[in-house]
């Protein structure tokens, strides 16, 4: 029996995915420049011959990865506009991202992929270097605009909000980097942990 359009989109889906997770793997752990074509076929379990019939280079599916993880940065922004309280917001964040560090990879490898993005956009000619700037300013002005919110309600200590948030996303990605270089060794510290600099303890 002949496949429907809806199983062919679906194996369409599996197989991005499988070619996904493989590359981010190996761009997380050999770098870019040391990754080829054939690495991400073989790691994703296909022929390379099929890869080439969803990306035509390894730039495109870089720059595609990249993109998915600039719009997770684009979702926070807006998390932490809404009209919630701060620290509702905060701790919802942070479970969020202790649920994701101790459940799998993803995050970390997200992470670390806008790292990569930035450090070989020259060589990949990759349109979103000058979006990731901005999309990362952003996200820091929003969470210490969130900071001074929660500090004028008597709910996050007193600091410099623009330090505080910068401090905030330095240890999220450090433990991105940790979580990878140590893998079976890595300890994800508690939410209680990641959010002690910034919530008043009650007296």
């Amino acid at each position: 029996m002949p496949r429907s359009k809806e199983q062919f989109e679906e194996m369409r889906n599996a197989t991005r995915e499988k070619i996904h997770s493989a590359a981010m793997q190996l761009f997380v752990h050999q770098g870019f420049g040391s990754t080829n074509v054939q690495d991400i076929a073989d790691t994703a379990g296909i022929s390379i011959g099929l890869l080439y019939r969803h990306y035509k280079t390894k730039d495109q599916l870089f720059n595609e990865l990249v993109a998915y993880a600039v719009e997770g940065l684009k979702r926070n922004i807006t998390f932490f506009e809404s009209n919630q309280s701060p620290k509702k917001l905060i701790a919802q964040f942070v479970d969020e991202v202790y649920a994701d560090m101790v459940n799998g990879e993803e995050l970390a490898h997200l992470l670390i992929l806008i790292n990569q993005s930035l450090l070989v956009g020259a060589a990949t000619a990759s349109p979103h270097v000058e979006e990731i700037l901005q999309v990362n300013a952003r996200l820091l002005d929003t969470t210490a605009q969130l900071i001074r919110k929660g500090q004028r309600d008597g709910e996050f200590c007193s600091g410099d909000a623009q330090e505080m948030a910068a401090l905030f996303y330095a240890s999220i990605q450090g433990l991105a980097q940790m979580k990878v270089l140590l893998m079976s060794n890595f300890t994800m510290p508690s939410p209680s942990v990641l959010t002690a600099f910034l919530l008043k303890k009650r007296e």
